[in-house]
């Protein structure tokens, strides 16, 4: 099972979600507050497990509706997720990814991991 790492920066609080492996595997944004932060947590939990994939790779692709998780590529290339809440919001995003199997495998080890541990890191 994963972890959420929760930790400080300078500009505020984020967290890293973390394969049983000790891989980064989604990213939150900066949070003002830890309370904010594990809120964003919660959503993850929430949404993860039942986001549509939507694979904004692909020509005509299917547009899903939300909770999803958005499939691109980045300015280098690279493949790339984030997750998006019922709400629009991105609530997690991913590393880049050099095959689209890697940024696929990606997104399951979030929906595996979704439910799991908060640990408060020191920054």
């Amino acid at each position: 099972m994963g972890k959420y790492a929760v930790k400080r920066t300078k500009t505020g609080i984020k967290f890293d979600l973390k394969a049983g492996n000790g891989e980064i595997i989604a990213t939150s944004e900066v949070y003002t507050t830890e309370r904010a932060c594990r809120a964003g947590i919660a959503s993850v939990q929430k949404n993860a497990p039942i986001a549509a994939i939507e694979n904004q790779t692909v020509e005509g692709f299917k547009a899903e509706k939300h909770p999803k998780f958005e499939v691109y590529t980045d300015k280098a290339g690279e493949f790339r997720f984030r997750l998006k809440a019922t709400n629009g919001q991105i609530i997690a995003v991913s590393e880049g990814y050099k095959a689209i199997s890697g940024c696929m495998n990606g997104i399951e080890s979030v929906k595996k991991n979704a439910d799991s541990e908060i640990v408060v890191a020191d920054a």
